[in-house]
């Protein structure tokens, strides 16, 4: 039987001490996905089963990878976008016994194939981000689905394709909505989002935002988190929405609120955080300032629209690692980040490692419930419990040397009661 070294498909195994030196740096900053290790040590929830694994593959998922792998499963691991594999990590994985199947910058048909052989492995439970696994699952290689008792997702973006593949009636297997969790989306998305990001621009670009102009494209979670750290390095901040009720709040939390067509005016700065598509287009070009800087912090390279700029400009190239010069015919340039895809991975390190410690353990969890009950839930997405939401929360307090008040018999009793107040 092969060994993880030999079934693994990585860029160079020489690189592994500085793979292990990332992942020994994360792990002394996650306690509480330390302590579910610790439980799954004990415990071995996924003995005998093998899980497959599809994230941004850097230190943060690596140690998710590990403790899943010490809870008894055989790990097999692989990248969920070309740019944010780093490559040591991937390495220093291979040693720890973990089959990976992934590297920095691989071709599309490479970064394809790789899913492929990841699923090839026959997987008996998945996690996934952006649902390209459960995709290839269910349309070119329908032979894997039979052993895959269900699974756990980290974006909207994946959940947004699940959701509708269950209306479609075509999930054939349970997935838990880890994006949806309170632990999730209200920090992972918004504080790690919001910091990331900037962290991203910042180092690639090397320019000031103080006294800028950014246009944060959606008011969601995550865009939430990025107006506020923008907000906070000094810049002026725009918000465009298409939802009236998030359009309200962005106004109400001091920002300005206008159409696209209005926004690509005045920004210096553009980050997209829609899980859409063509939010930024050839319309807005047409009218934006000479040195736009262009982002996205979306799953997906398609919120800003390459075609369209490729096809207006009539020069383009690489100014700095991880940004690309378009210069249109009048003249103006403009700049893309990244190739367009996730700036705060692509082109920086993600989210801190505290932030990421609630998701995963989210994560871990999660694969846990769905392992143990994934008969009765049925084809379908499904929330994470609040009791396991709640419980990563206790955890993190715990961590943090604080606690929360309990209710008493009467407190509780007189909520519960109409009759006493």
């Amino acid at each position: 039987m092969l060994n993880a070294v030999e079934r693994s498909i990585v860029t160079d195994m020489k690189l592994a001490p500085e793979g292990h030196l990332k992942i020994d740096w994360v792990q002394a900053h996650m306690p509480v996905l330390n302590r579910i290790r610790e439980q799954f040590e004990k415990e071995q929830p996924f003995k005998g089963l093998k899980v497959a694994i599809s994230l941004h593959l850097e230190a943060k998922t690596a140690y998710l990878a590990k403790v899943v792998q010490a809870g008894g499963a055989e790990v097999t691991i692989t990248g969920s976008n070309p740019l944010s594999t780093q490559d040591d990590v991937c390495a220093a994985l291979v040693e720890d016994g973990v089959t990976v199947f992934a590297k920095y910058n691989p071709s599309p048909e490479e970064y394809k194939e790789l899913l492929i052989k990841a699923l090839e492995t026959k997987p008996d439970l998945i996690i996934d981000d952006g649902g390209d696994l459960v995709s290839i699952l269910h349309s070119e290689r329908r032979d894997l689905l039979a052993q895959v008792r269900g699974g756990a997702e980290e974006t909207t973006t994946g959940i947004l394709r699940l959701k509708a593949m269950e209306k479609e009636n075509q999930l054939q297997f349970p997935m838990v909505a880890v994006n949806d969790a309170f632990c999730k989306y209200l920090f992972d998305n918004r504080y790690g989002t919001g910091q990331s990001v900037w962290d991203g621009i910042n180092r690639t670009t090397n320019l000031v935002v103080a006294g800028k102009t950014v246009v944060v494209v959606g008011y969601g979670w995550c865009g939430k988190g990025v107006a506020m750290r923008a907000k906070g390095l000094g810049a002026n901040v725009i918000v465009t929405e298409i939802d009236a009720i998030k359009a309200v709040e962005a106004y109400m939390d001091g920002f300005a609120v206008m159409p696209m067509s209005e926004a690509a005016k005045h920004g210096d700065f553009f980050v997209t955080v829609t899980g859409n598509r063509d939010v930024i287009r050839g319309e807005h070009y047409k009218v934006m300032k000479d040195g736009a800087i262009l982002s996205n912090a979306g799953h997906f390279d398609v919120e800003v629209n390459k075609p369209e700029l490729e096809a207006m400009s009539v020069s383009k190239r690489t100014v700095r690692r991880n940004i690309e010069e378009y210069q249109l015919a009048d003249g103006r340039k403009f700049y893309l980040l990244a190739e367009g895809r996730l700036v705060n991975l692509a082109a920086g390190d993600g989210h801190p490692a505290e932030i990421m410690d609630m998701t995963f353990a989210l994560q871990a969890m999660s694969l846990k419930y769905v392992n143990d009950q994934y008969e009765s839930i049925g084809k379908k997405v499904v929330n994470v419990p609040y009791e396991l939401d709640e419980q990563v929360a206790r955890y993190k307090l715990e961590s943090l040397g604080t606690g929360i008040d309990s209710l008493s018999e009467e407190q509780r009793s007189y909520l519960d009661s109409w009759t006493e107040h």
